[in-house]
């Protein structure tokens, strides 16, 4: 996969913005609010769902909820367009034709990181869980689809749940359709989270390297056997009635993380370390899409990160087979990439962002 353009409309501060890029790291600095971030939840809009900042279609657009937006790109050989017509939903269209979002999955692999993240170890197990899903999503397309079904039959159950209703027939057969899609994003996260631990451990890097599991309080969050999580419902529907809601399989999972000699739980370690074993795995995820060459988002990437590891990122990023663009609040938190790299100069006023290109 290879973006070689971008074309902004009306997108958060952005009137218009026009990029030709390449294969070459590109680095965008600025001051705080001056639209750095926008660019790369432009660009996060290239895959399905809502994006890095998870905001909807009306919250993007410039000039409010009664306007729309338009993102375009080229990505090797195809042209992507995502638009949000005032008060519609987002559509997609590649080389002219209409497509469901999920189709952008398949196309280009996405991996981003956002100052937000950095709470990642001691946020609760949903923001885990949307990481992992995140993750997974960029080595099996597939794993939207499962989710989807998942969760539609879930809010179905809940819906009998909440009722009170108490026809064994409706539940299994709900059941039955968890249970198949359950198995299947769980066989999938666990795919995934062995192709990360193989891609950092087969690495030389400056970042540590972590051990992940899948966990979750009821014990289902490793089952990828669907007999198995369709007994389970079974067995705990009389207490999902009292909650009116299920409360055991795929979607209570939670994402562990230890790592060193003492296997030191990620959150119980020092933000510094916290931020180092984020990048580790997202340079990880990279590593192995080496053969998709994904788009690498990298949002304020060098808080908490010392000289010396901002400056080994900046090596790994331009060994990395990938394509990366980077944010920051001024050019010198990049001067490691000098000669490797083009920079991008953001700045707002009074019409919107602006970005010149310099040397």
């Amino acid at each position: 996969m290879t973006l070689s353009q971008l074309t902004l409309a009306q997108f958060r501060s952005w009137p218009r913005l026009a990029l030709d890029l390449d294969a070459r790291p590109l680095a965008i600095f600025g001051p705080n609010g001056a639209g750095k971030t926008n660019i790369l939840e432009a660009l996060s809009m290239l895959s399905p769902g809502r994006g890095l900042r998870g905001a909807s279609p009306a919250d993007q657009a410039r000039q409010g909820p009664d306007a729309g937006w338009r993102i375009r790109a080229a990505l090797s050989g195809h042209d992507v367009e995502t638009t949000a017509p005032p008060g519609e939903t987002r559509g997609v269209t590649l080389d002219g034709k209409p497509v469901p979002q999920v189709t952008l999955g398949r196309l280009v692999r996405l991996i981003w990181l956002t100052p937000a993240m950095d709470r990642l170890w001691t946020d609760a197990p949903e923001t885990r869980r949307r990481f992992l899903d995140r993750l997974t999503l960029s080595f099996f397309p597939a794993h939207a689809d499962d989710a989807l079904a998942y969760d539609k039959a879930m809010r179905d159950r809940n819906r009998l749940l909440r009722d009170d209703i108490r026809d064994d027939r409706w539940y299994r057969a709900l059941e039955s359709r968890m249970a198949q899609a359950g198995a299947a994003i769980t066989a999938s996260r666990q795919a995934a989270l062995a192709r990360i631990m193989a891609a950092q451990l087969g690495a030389r890097t400056a970042f540590p390297a972590a051990r992940l599991a899948l966990r979750a309080g009821d014990g289902a969050a490793d089952d990828a056997d669907a007999a198995s999580i369709a007994a389970r419902l079974a067995e705990m529907r009389p207490r999902d009635l009292a909650a009116g809601r299920t409360l055991t399989g795929p979607h209570r999972a939670d994402l562990g993380a230890d790592w060193g000699p003492d296997d030191m739980p990620a959150a119980l370690s020092s933000t510094g370390e916290q931020k180092a074993l984020l990048l580790s795995l997202i340079l990880a995820n990279a590593r192995a899409l080496a053969d998709q060459r994904p788009l690498l988002l990298l949002d304020e990437v060098a808080a908490h990160l010392d000289a010396d590891r901002r400056a080994a990122l900046h090596d790994e990023i331009v060994a990395l087979p990938a394509q990366a663009i980077l944010t920051g609040t001024g050019r010198e938190l990049f001067d490691t990439l000098a000669g490797r790299a083009r920079y991008l100069a953001v700045s707002r006023g009074p019409g919107g962002s602006t970005a010149t290109e310099e040397g």
